[in-house]
């Protein structure tokens, strides 16, 4: 029994070094909103700034446009957590409203509470990719505007 606990501390204690989320792969049977709701809570839930998991989740589903005007990876991760998008990253709370949906775009009012508790609203858009490729079909991120403070919950 000793044995048994000394390897559950063990465990407990180096567990946030080797056991992550998996990423989720885009895929043509996820929505346009889980595909925001995806995004937001991989960056609402950002592991340690040297690995940035919920950025990388991110990552996953921006249109391959948006990849090469943001990326490479490195580049948008420094992006994300500049002045216009950090407050996404660990936020406290979101909410995620349709403003528009068609079979091939769809747009969302996005309200971010960061851990300041302050409220952020953005426009975030994504388009079904009709290109060649595994991404054939899948909804992805195409834009998302500048936040937009709108107060503090204090």
């Amino acid at each position: 029994m000793k044995y048994f606990i000394k390897i559950f501390i063990l465990f407990l204690i180096f567990k946030p070094n080797f056991v992550f989320a998996e990423i989720i792969k885009p895929n043509n049977g996820i929505e346009p909103y889980q595909v925001v709701k995806i995004q937001l809570r991989g960056l609402m839930k950002n592991d340690n700034p040297k690995i940035d998991t919920g950025i990388e989740q991110t990552w996953e589903f921006a249109h391959p446009q948006n990849q090469k005007y943001t990326g490479p990876l490195e580049n948008f991760k420094k992006m994300l957590k500049g002045d216009s998008y950090s407050m996404l990253i660990n936020h406290i709370d979101h909410e995620v409203v349709e403003v528009y949906n068609n079979d091939k775009l769809a747009s969302f009012e996005v309200t971010v509470l960061d851990k300041d508790k302050k409220y952020y609203k953005f426009k975030w858009q994504v388009e079904k990719y009709l290109g060649v490729g595994p991404l054939n079909n899948c909804w992805l991120t195409t834009a998302v505007s500048q936040p937009i403070p709108t107060g503090s919950s204090i």
